[in-house]
C-alpha cells in the first residue's frame, strides 16, 4: 500500500491554557442575514478562528451556538460526500431566526486530520472503506478535534448557557469538559443524498452521531 504522510498530532490543551486574542471585527451581510464577524488567533498555536455573531450575547441563557469544523470540500466546493455545508447553512438560518446566536468556525479539517489526509481517506472510501476504517487504515484517529479554543471564545462573549446545534455527542462532552454549560442540544436535520447516505449511516452507527 502507498505510504501516506501523517502529520504530528498537536497535544490538546485544557481551556485554562488557551490564550485567545481578538484580531478584528467587521460587519458581514450575508444571504442568510446580517452578522458581526470577529476574528481571533491562538497566541500559542497561531491557529485562526472566525466567529459570526447575531444579536447581543452577554449574559444570555440558552444561546444558540454552532461550533463548525472547517470542511473545504463541502463548505466551499459544495461536495455532496458529506453533510457539512448543509449543517452550516441550517445553523446560520436557525441563528438568524432567534434574538441572538453564535457560529464558531474552527480550522479542524477532516475531523482534525487535515485536508490532504482527508482526500487520501476519500480515495480509500472510493475503494469501499467507510470513513472510520479509511482513517484507521492510514494510521489516523477517528476524530482528533479539540474544543478548548471554542470553549474559551464562548466564555469571552459572556454566554451563560448554550443551546448547541450539533448531532455529535463528542462535541457536547468536549465543550462541557472545558467548562461550558449546555442547556440543550439542537439536532441538525439535513436531507441525505445518494453520495452521503453511507457516510451518514457510518457516523450514526460507528461514531454515535444523533440524527
Amino acid at each position: 500500500m502507498e505510504k501516506y504522510y501523517i502529520p504530528e498530532q498537536k497535544q490538546k490543551e485544557s481551556s485554562r491554557n488557551v490564550f485567545i486574542r481578538e484580531v478584528s471585527t467587521v460587519d458581514l451581510p450575508t444571504s442568510f442575514g446580517f452578522f458581526k464577524l470577529k476574528a481571533f488567533v491562538n497566541e500559542q498555536t497561531e491557529e485562526e478562528y472566525i466567529t459570526l455573531l447575531h444579536g447581543e450575547l452577554e449574559d444570555t441563557e440558552h444561546c444558540p451556538v454552532r461550533v463548525h469544523s472547517q470542511c473545504f470540500t463541502g463548505d466551499v466546493l459544495g461536495s455532496l460526500r458529506c453533510d457539512c455545508r448543509a449543517q452550516l447553512i441550517a445553523s446560520l438560518k436557525y441563528i438568524q431566526k432567534h434574538p441572538c446566536g453564535l457560529l464558531i468556525y474552527l480550522s479542524q479539517e477532516g475531523r482534525g486530520i487535515g485536508l490532504l489526509n482527508k482526500i487520501r481517506a476519500y480515495h480509500l472510501q472510493d475503494l469501499g472503506y467507510d470513513t472510520v476504517d479509511a482513517n484507521r487504515t492510514l494510521g489516523l484517529p477517528d476524530d482528533t478535534r479539540d474544543y478548548s479554543a471554542a470553549a474559551e471564545i464562548i466564555k469571552r462573549f459572556g454566554i451563560r448557557s448554550v443551546a448547541l446545534l450539533t448531532n455529535n455527542p463528542l462535541k457536547v462532552s468536549g465543550l462541557k469538559e472545558n467548562g461550558i454549560k449546555i442547556s440543550q442540544r439542537i439536532a441538525l436535520h439535513t436531507e441525505p443524498n445518494d453520495h452521503n447516505k453511507f457516510y451518514l449511516i457510518t457516523k450514526k452507527n460507528r461514531m454515535g452521531h444523533l440524527f
